[in-house]
């Protein structure tokens, strides 16, 4: 059984409370932990040494806390630190890609953090580094690169980087020839540009003070960043934006979108002074993207109630809605994920029963074919090519037992060849570990995938402790996929297990739409049935499952726990998005308005604000007990701010009924994504391991 005496007794840091009260729609609302709220955020992102004395001082004091509490651990964080590195392979270098003269890819040197981009000749010799990350990033406590993108004349790349953790990125151009970065410099970008191959410059997007992507600019090189050209604005708050380019280079692709609704401009790259032009205007819960293919364009849309989307097509010199004809019909609960076109052939991504599928048509004779794997539970990626003109395609595979695979794909021989296996250089066998899918059955008759791995000597009597993953939002779907850091989990005696609830796209749309909004509880009453038959059928028992969540993961794990706190054995909620009215009720935070279409709006809709009041984990912690509870955040993180873990763990002390300890931990040097550099994550990994090893008595070094 979980035992939480193994956790030394010490005071927990006391939370001063400060009553704020907001009354929306005649329901007042008191938040005694508003004051953990920076009024100074967007300084803070920018610069963390302006944080409010005071608040620094209460997030060093849970810092103080965790550490104290698991301090037992550490010789174990060592080893699990060691195991998983000793997994990796720390020379390990990407296959490269072909593109015109050159192939690129990138690398790792050993002991290094960060990773390298290099060339060699199309068909290969001697590699030349272009950007070293460890180099770039040396003596700095937080650097994460961006995008390395070179130009189509081979000549020069963009990079960006962010050396704070808060996702303002910088941009730089680096002569290719010389290795030499010019005097170009663009700051608080999303962290990519968009080459013009017509042109001396690129395209890239400004994140403003409330850090939405939300203005297009052009920068010609060798001009100060202050003459950039604006080219399109996104007046929306709702809206972000994107920017891409065509396979051609004919085209720069702007993408206007939230989480329901997209509409893309195009800019002819042909001709500098073109001006953006409409392909279809905005339809509120109409999506598409567009892929060149020569003298068409390819669109993946779910227009006209193709609910898991169709592929048309449409002149590129009348690309409006009434020129669209179908090629790749709508079918309901085959979800057609992501696209691509080549001289001849269209491929495109798709998912129907849970399992991915790569799909080929032949342009010409219509022909098809599929991609596909006979695992239970398997990962498709797609990468496609840099180059029109192929007939070669990349795509990588893996399972919970198989380590990655890189292939090319002869699109018209259709041979496969294997380029990579993902090396373990401790060793790995896959016949040592089992793969399963369940179907675990909800309170309404629908059934939730589980994708679970063990080791094949783990006892299935319920005496297995068990690692139970959910997400659950904006459609998005956690792969069944190799990890080398759970293993170490796994060859404990731990089930890993992933719950594929409502609120992402494993069953198709509906099942997306059947989990967010007014139905956004599905996600959760899902996520506690897997629990509940993961232990139904002998796997574990519910005292030895400990579920993990991330993110909008993470309001997942303070939901289940206020509504089913005996079903787990204990809580990890990594950068949780716990507060959630009073997070949608604050516009000027970055994501709040771009959320709106998937969570509700509380400010204007009276049914979206009671909804989501009788669910958000902090507005529904109350007097019961809980299970052991490990909360972990960045400071800087501009996605979900500190405070909404800090104020939500504050409240379970205050009100919880039990002895469990509730621990909180904060990088103060990093933001969303934790530490950045992989080692650095990886001991982030280890102390999360930890923790949950030591909840089920498998601390033990």
């Amino acid at each position: 059984m979980t035992n939480t005496s193994r956790f030394v007794t010490l005071p927990a840091p006391q939370s001063a409370k400060h009553p704020v009260s907001d009354t929306r729609h005649g329901i007042t609302r008191v938040d005694d932990y508003a004051w953990m709220r920076a009024e100074n955020w967007q300084e803070v992102f920018k610069d963390p040494s302006t944080l409010d004395p005071a608040i620094r001082s209460h997030l060093e004091a849970e810092n103080a806390y965790q550490s104290a509490l698991m301090a037992d651990t550490k010789a174990l964080q060592s080893k699990l630190f060691e195991e998983m590195k000793g997994r990796i392979k720390e020379d390990d270098s990407s296959v490269p890609s072909k593109d015109g003269p050159y192939a690129y890819g990138t690398s790792y040197k050993t002991g290094g953090q960060h990773p390298r981009f290099f060339r060699t000749p199309r068909d290969g010799g001697e590699q030349t580094m272009l950007l070293d990350g460890d180099l770039e990033g040396d003596d700095k406590a937080y650097f994460s690169l961006g995008s390395a993108d070179h130009s189509p004349d081979h000549s020069k790349m963009i990079w960006g980087f962010d050396d704070k953790g808060s996702e303002f990125y910088t941009l730089k151009v680096r002569d290719l020839t010389t290795l030499a970065d010019a005097d170009d410099l663009v700051s608080d970008t999303s962290g990519g540009g968009v080459w013009n191959a017509h042109s001396n410059g690129f395209y890239y997007t400004r994140v403003d003070a409330n850090h939405r992507p939300s203005r297009l600019f052009y920068h010609e090189l060798g001009q100060p960043e202050s003459t950039d050209r604006l080219i399109h604005e996104e007046k929306d708050p709702g809206f972000f934006m994107g920017v891409g380019g065509s396979s051609l280079d004919d085209f720069i692709f702007i993408d206007c979108h939230d989480h329901e609704t997209s509409e893309v401009w195009l800019l002819d790259a042909r001709n500098a002074a073109s001006e953006p032009k409409l392909v279809a205007a905005r339809q509120t819960g109409v999506e598409y993207s567009l892929t060149e293919g020569g003298d068409v364009f390819y669109i993946l849309t779910n227009a006209d109630g193709a609910k898991d989307f169709k592929i048309m097509s449409t002149p590129v010199t009348a690309p409006e809605p009434e020129n669209w004809t179908e090629v790749v019909a709508h079918k309901a609960g085959r979800l057609l994920l992501g696209h691509g076109a080549y001289k001849d052939h269209l491929v495109w991504l798709e998912r129907e029963n849970s399992l991915p599928r790569i799909m080929i048509r032949n342009r010409h004779s219509g022909e098809e074919h599929a991609i596909a794997f006979d695992e239970e539970a398997f990962s498709l990626g797609l990468q496609g090519s840099p180059e029109y003109d192929s007939e070669i395609i990349r795509f990588s595979y893996s399972s919970m037992t198989t380590p990655s695979q890189l292939y090319d794909y002869n699109m018209r021989t259709r041979e496969r060849t294997l380029l990579k296996t993902q090396e373990v250089p401790s060793g790995h066998n896959p016949d040592d570990y089992i793969t399963r899918r369940l179907l675990a059955p909800a309170a309404d008759g629908e059934t939730v995938p589980v994708s679970i791995v063990y080791h094949r000597d783990t006892k299935l009597d319920g005496s297995a402790p068990c690692l139970l993953y959910g997400y659950g939002s904006y459609g998005a779907t956690r792969a069944p996929s190799f990890s080398t850091s759970l293993l170490s989990l796994v060859d404990r005696g731990f089930i890993y297990a992933i719950a594929h609830i409502r609120g992402g796209k494993d069953k198709g749309y509906a099942w997306y739409d059947n989990g967010k909004r007014l139905h956004k509880k599905n996600t959760f009453t899902d996520f506690i049935a897997s629990a509940r038959h993961l232990v139904a059928e002998g796997f574990t028992s519910h005292d030895r499952i400990v579920a993990q969540g991330g993110s909008a993961g993470g309001m997942l794990m303070g939901a289940v726990a206020n509504m089913a706190p005996e079903a787990f054995g204990g809580i990890i909620a990594e950068v949780p998005f716990v507060d959630v009215i009073n997070t949608m009720l604050d516009d000027t935070l970055p994501l709040t308005p771009p959320e709106w279409t998937e969570w509700g709006n509380p400010i204007t809709s009276p049914t979206d604000y009671a909804y989501m009041a009788s669910y958000s984990p902090y507005d529904n912690v109350h007097a019961q007990a809980y299970p052991p509870v490990l909360a972990v955040a960045g400071l800087t993180d501009p996605r979900v701010t500190y405070w909404e873990p800090a104020k939500w763990v504050a409240k379970l002390r205050e009100l919880k009924t039990d002895d469990n300890p509730v621990l909180f931990r904060i990088n103060m040097d990093a933001g969303h994504a934790g530490a950045s550099g992989r080692f650095s994550r990886l001991e982030e990994v280890a102390y999360v391991y930890a923790y949950a090893l030591k909840l089920v008595g498998k601390a033990a070094v």
